[in-house]
């Protein structure tokens, strides 16, 4: 029987539902069974700004998505950024418990509990721990420690925080719409699932999701993340810097970057002419591709420099044997590819989700703005088929208990306190009276 699983993107540009059903493995495909996308309203740079509109549009995408799939959605695997994303580095060590040192599944969790219990601020939480590399007695670079023998075994860490209330934010959001939320993952994470293959991630891979308001950076090598970083400039400044100069709304700002906006002047194979419609009554404003061009290019220009000197700081530049692979919507903006090349010097593609066979509504998903929604639902497919590789382990964050648990805990303790003390009572009741006096005697 196939799994239902959905994966709700929320951006800064649009809010994205995506439903599909498939098995436990990438190679038996993804049957897309309906989509609900909608211009996102509520959010700034990944965070959540206005609780009600952001509520207003997801049950809005979720509707168009049920309507479409014919399947009531009760349960989502919803995709976080925004600048507020941090990543670190951190160990864990633990020693081998069972009798014959044999490293098991339940020893790696353990692990991976030791290097989650690093101490953060209370004001983030912990969304993903992945990781590196295990070490055990001292030999390094061991990537599947399962059913290795040792007597100690460390990990290096990749941990993955957000801001508590972020988090919370659109947990109460989705949460206000009757849906459950499954899971939170980092948008590139979850991306990389729908546009990288193994061998790509083996040899050494960035991917560059530019966005509507944040920018997202993953990089892989030895089929391992390895760095994440997230900064706040993207599509939405591109956007600006068109309504800026030409003093036109940010709708027709929006629409003549999508429709004639290009991010290299090399790109432009014949100038054209269009016009812009005027405001209050004034004429309309003639603009040429190559004066857009000279607005886009530039901004374009700065974002893959950011992406550039974060990637340099990761260590990884000089070993991305695949290259950068770009994704999001700003990616269909023409030139993008050229432009990206000549700043990076790497090889550059634009990733499509089609690194897995689709049926269904299959040709709506084949472009970079569905990377995150098709991400999303293959990781939901992957966790509820408990088919998770074995050295991607991650661990999410989940202290809290529900408070009906809660209070059956106390009203069981309760009960236990209050049956030995009625046992207490009878027991003495039941010892003689001489015996006890004899007991007392002899304490004094």
């Amino acid at each position: 029987m196939k799994n239902i699983t959905v994966g709700l993107d929320i951006g800064t540009s649009k809010i994205c539902a995506l439903v599909a059903s498939g098995e436990s493995s990438k190679q038996e495909g993804l049957e897309i069974l309906g989509i609900g996308i909608a211009e996102s309203e509520g959010l700034s740079r990944g965070v959540v700004v206005n609780i009600e509109r952001t509520t207003n549009t997801i049950k809005k995408v979720i509707e168009q998505a049920e309507q479409q799939s014919g399947i009531k959605i009760k349960e989502v695997t919803v995709g976080i950024a925004g600048d507020h994303i941090e990543s670190f580095e951190t160990r864990g060590i633990i020693g081998i418990s069972n009798p014959n040192k044999e490293v098991t599944k339940e020893d790696v969790q353990r692990l991976i509990e030791n290097a989650r219990s690093v101490k953060i601020s209370s004001e983030r939480e912990i969304i993903h721990v992945m990781p590196q590399y295990f070490i055990i007695d001292g030999q390094d670079g061991i990537t599947d420690p399962i059913g290795m023998s040792g007597v100690r075994m460390e990990a290096s860490v990749h941990i993955i925080t957000g801001l508590r209330t972020a988090i919370q934010n659109i947990h109460r959001c989705v949460e206000r719409c009757g849906v459950k939320v499954s899971r939170v993952v980092l948008e590139p994470y979850a991306s990389s699932r729908a546009l990288l293959t193994d061998e790509e991630k083996e040899v050494g891979v960035a991917i560059v999701d530019i966005g509507g308001g944040t920018t997202d950076i993953a990089i892989f090598e030895e089929d391992v993340i390895r760095y994440t970083s997230i900064f706040g400039l993207a599509g939405k400044h591109v956007t600006d810097d068109i309504r800026n100069v030409l003093g036109i709304i940010a709708n027709q700002a929006e629409r003549i970057k999508r429709e004639y906006g290009h991010s290299y002047s090399e790109s432009i194979s014949k100038d054209e002419v269009f016009m812009i419609p005027g405001i209050g009554g004034r004429k309309p404003m003639e603009v040429s591709k190559v004066n857009l061009c000279n607005i886009i290019q530039p901004r374009m220009e700065e974002l893959f420099e950011f992406a550039l000197a974060e990637i340099k700081k990761s260590g990884f530049a000089e070993r991305l044997g695949a290259g950068i692979v770009l994704t999001g919507g700003t990616c269909l903006l023409k030139g993008t590819e050229d432009l990206a090349h000549q700043v990076f010097g790497l090889p550059v593609k634009i990733g499509i989700p089609s690194q897995i066979s689709y049926s269904g509504l299959a040709p709506e998903v084949e472009s970079p703005i569905y990377s995150t929604g098709v991400g999303l639902a293959l990781f939901g497919l992957e966790v509820k088929s408990n088919n998770s590789s074995e050295n991607e382990i991650d661990y999410i964050n989940d202290d809290s208990k529900p408070e009906e648990d809660l209070s059956k805990i106390e009203n069981e303790n309760s009960d236990t306190d209050q049956s030995e003390e009625l046992q207490e009572k009878e027991t003495k009741k039941k010892v003689p009276l001489t015996t006890r006096f004899k007991k007392f005697m002899e304490q004094l």
